[in-house]
């Protein structure tokens, strides 16, 4: 396909159902009937402006859903089932393991309960971003902790999110940060924070290995507290030296300090001298781009859509809501090359689905049971290759940065017929957990369509929630016939007996007769390729 050629402009065309599934199904996990309906009173700008507000006010923290079976050295029986453990330090190996889980349990029940908001999709990018595995972490706490970090800054400044990151007990464990000392400097992190996390590896980014050489003289001192659950600068392990860089950094120096301020003064020096580059903003642009629109940055999208988008980063200081703002309202984001062009993570086809097809889970009060369904979504997005909390390595998910195949690494011969598996449970069987079944429920989902009784209309306004590409007429027409019509031609066959059941639910024959055809239906469309698009 060509590269398109649409810019930054406002976008001012037509906002139909169309550019509302689209604008949400990129911004938020699924695009719900319900929301899809409240966008629709909304300009684009007011739709925008809304996704792009995110509720201040930090979410409940993961409670205790595990038990202490097998704990021999330090259960935490001081906290009560069903209450919260991130501020309760423990060193034991098993609790910790198992706090992890409770952590990445409770993190999918807040993407399956998200706010209308970006919030969640740009969380999950910032891990991306910022990766770190809980497996090297080790610490619940210091994982949490990080996260929180993530979901603080989310839409804020991202300069200032470095400079958090930079000294996160999870990150100065994950990239070795407390043991970095003036008497064995560890390049680790500042290499990363170049070359993944502020620079990139473009063909304009031309720090050097003196660079991170230096960098790492800058980041030494610090180290963990696993009691007080925070980092702390230690002036007897740094480097007091004075720090030289490249000429990519305008041959910087970095003074070397001695006091107890010296950690955080020569960061703040180090950052401002990384961020006054060109490649930083250009860098983050780009990752953005993939994450939101799409992996192709063409010649002409690099002039066109990244070069301005950096500019209007570094005019507003590193805050992230006007990048996003441009992009989200451009005509650029609305080209029609850019809809249905992504392939969904795993994230997005299992948290996705849920939504779309509106999954009742039990009261918030069954903290049990959630968490229990939670963690049966975990599994899915582990064997569909994204372990949220894990991803494989300080890079990030390959999906958005290996060339050439970017996204259609998520699918192979391994992953689709187990993206398929699992939409065929959710329709067919659902899943059970203290007599409590989560399953997608093709009859609720049918009513709240507008003419779910006329069977062509059905199959439209189906399609225009849950694929982001139209099936051919024909193709459509088959598949009403074989599936609606039970094999015959009069779409009568379908209208009368919705309507029977609509009037009397209680005539189980006919009753029967709706459910396994919408059954049949939805699985089949999951089933599509299409369906794997958004």
């Amino acid at each position: 396909m060509p590269s398109p050629t649409s810019t930054l402009k406002p976008y001012q065309g037509q906002w139909t159902e169309k550019e509302i599934t689209h604008l949400l199904k990129r911004t938020m996990f699924g695009a719900k009937k319900s929301d899809v309906d409240y966008f629709s009173t909304k300009t684009i700008s007011q739709a925008v402006d809304e996704l792009l507000t995110i509720n201040p006010v930090a979410p409940a923290p993961p409670v205790k859903d595990y038990d202490t079976t097998g704990v021999l050295n330090n259960p935490d029986t001081n906290i009560a089932a069903g209450t919260t453990w991130v501020n309760d330090p423990n060193t034991d190996g098993t609790i910790n393991s198992r706090r992890i889980y409770s952590f990445k349990r409770w993190w999918i029940g807040l993407m399956i309960n998200q706010e209308r908001s970006i919030g969640e999709k740009i969380t999950l990018f910032l891990h991306d971003h910022f990766s770190t595995q809980t497996a090297t972490v080790s610490n619940a706490q210091f994982v949490y902790k990080h996260h929180a970090l993530l979901r603080q800054y989310a839409l804020g400044n991202f300069k200032t999110l470095t400079k958090q990151i930079t000294i996160d007990p999870a990150m100065l464990v994950f990239l070795n940060g407390q043991y970095n000392t003036a008497s064995a400097p560890d390049e680790n992190y500042g290499r990363e924070l170049q070359e993944l996390f502020c620079c990139g590896k473009g063909p304009d980014s031309l720090y050097t290995e003196a660079d991170v050489k230096a960098a790492a003289k800058v980041l030494t001192g610090w180290t963990n507290n696993a009691s007080t659950i925070s980092s702390s600068f230690f002036a007897s392990r740094h480097d007091k030296t004075n720090k030289q860089f490249s000429a990519f950094y305008n041959n910087t120096v970095i003074t070397g300090r001695s006091d107890a301020t010296a950690g955080n003064a020569e960061i703040d020096d180090l950052l401002n001298m990384i961020f006054n580059t060109q490649e930083v903003a250009k860098y983050i642009c780009r990752c953005l781009y993939r994450w939101f629109v799409y992996y192709d940055i063409t010649p002409t999208i690099e002039t066109n859509i990244i070069a301005p988008l950096a500019d209007i980063f570094r005019t507003n200081n590193y805050e992230l809501i006007p990048v996003l703002s441009a992009i989200l309202k451009s005509e650029h984001f609305f080209d029609t090359l850019n809809i249905g062009c992504q392939i969904k993570n795993p994230v997005d086809l299992v948290i996705g689905l849920c939504r779309e097809y509106n999954v009742i889970f039990p009261a918030s009060s069954d903290y049990a049971t959630n968490y229990a369904m939670w963690n049966y979504f975990l599994y899915w997005m582990i064997n569909l290759d994204q372990d949220i909390g894990d991803p494989p390595d300080v890079s990030g998910w390959k999906a958005y940065y290996q060339i050439p195949q970017f996204y259609e690494l998520w699918i192979n011969n391994d992953t689709l017929p187990k993206r398929n598996q699992f939409s065929d449970i959710m329709i067919l069987s659902g899943y059970t957990v203290n007599t409590k079944k989560m399953i997608i429920d093709g009859i609720a989902f049918a009513k709240t369509l507008p003419s779910p009784g006329d069977p062509n209309l059905l199959i439209d306004d189906s399609l225009n929630l849950l694929f982001k590409i139209d099936l051919a007429v024909d193709f459509k027409a088959q598949i009403k016939k074989d599936i609606l019509l039970g094999g015959q031609v009069s779409d009568y066959y379908w209208t009368g007996a919705w309507n029977t059941f609509i009037t009397n639910p209680a005539d189980m024959v006919n009753a029967n007769i709706v459910k396994t055809r919408l059954q049949a239906l939805y699985k089949y469309f999951m089933n599509l390729s299409e369906y794997q698009l958004c």
